[in-house]
């Protein structure tokens, strides 16, 4: 009976997800809302968006425009970010900003060796100073400009100092990325409302996390509201900002140990078909290769 009770106590634990409620037809008795497919046609210059590594081993994702490139987050080696941008037929030295979500190492690895200047919000300049070149220290309820990109960073909850998501527009064209995020909270979802793409976490299955290896106390941490999202939370956050001209949706930061790409599909697959979006292109970003350039 105590270990049942235990499982039941752990499972209430990882069930406690904040509650995102959005506005469902359904909710209020009237048909589902039937998205139709953007007929938009791709132009010279249009955004352009790309991972170059996505989990805990390390995240970085790559962002064009027509006058900018950039980088969001750098957690992997250098050598590794130079061979991935080369292949997409640019270089490192052609990177305008490396825009940093929290200071983890899994974010932040290759910025001590780069000469590109480097944002990074608040307390975690303290952690980076002495060993970026350029670093550049950002608000986390301000915008700024790298060159034709309008960069709009919001807080988020993670156990790092001063964690950010972000939007990013050229004026014509708007994507957001939030990834090591424990809740979703209102602000996360009124900040990545109205964007043509999307790049959110999808940590773990909370199933095999909670059957899984980790120690108890490390369960914790990454179930917990300062943590990672689970399928579930994620599928859920994707249905709170769902809208008519969202285009492409990457799932990514997917745990090794405690999730599969097919259970993170999954999940959100299950709320774009009760919506009735099923058209939008839902993919898990790749952990150790480039993933496919999506045009926005």
């Amino acid at each position: 009976m105590q270990i049942v009770a235990f499982r039941a106590a752990k499972r209430r634990f990882f069930s406690g997800a904040f509650p995102i409620r959005y506005n469902s037809p359904r909710a209020h008795g009237r048909d589902r809302p039937v998205f139709s497919a953007s007929l938009r046609t791709q132009e010279a210059d249009d955004m352009k968006i790309c991972t170059l590594a996505s989990g805990s081993s390390g995240n970085s994702l790559y962002l064009e425009s027509q006058r900018s490139k950039i980088l969001i987050d750098a957690g992997v080696s250098l050598r590794r970010i130079s061979r991935s941008l080369q292949s997409l037929g640019t270089s490192v030295e052609e990177i305008d900003a490396v825009v940093l979500s929290h200071e983890h190492g899994d974010h932040s690895r290759a910025v001590a060796k780069m000469e590109t200047p480097v944002y990074v919000c608040g307390s975690a300049a303290e952690v980076l100073r002495d060993r970026v070149a350029d670093l550049r220290e950002f608000d986390s309820e301000t915008p700024f400009r790298v060159k034709d990109l309008l960069v709009t960073p919001f807080s988020v909850s993670h156990d790092a100092r001063d964690p950010v998501g972000f939007t990013v527009s050229d004026g014509r064209s708007r994507i957001g990325a939030v990834t090591d995020i424990g809740r979703v909270t209102r602000l996360v979802v009124e900040s990545l409302r109205n964007c043509d793409a999307l790049v959110i976490e999808s940590n773990h299955d909370r199933e095999m996390l909670l059957e899984g290896p980790y120690p108890w106390d490390l369960k914790q941490r990454i179930g917990g509201g300062d943590g990672h999202l689970s399928n579930e939370e994620s599928a859920e956050l994707l249905g709170a900002v769902l809208h008519e001209g969202l285009r492409h949706v990457v799932l990514a930061h997917l745990s090794r140990s405690n999730n599969t790409p097919e259970r993170a599909l999954a999940a959100s697959r299950e709320i774009l078909r009760e919506r009735g979006a099923e058209h939008i292109a839902l993919r898990v970003a790749p952990r150790n290769e480039i993933s496919e350039v999506l045009t926005v």
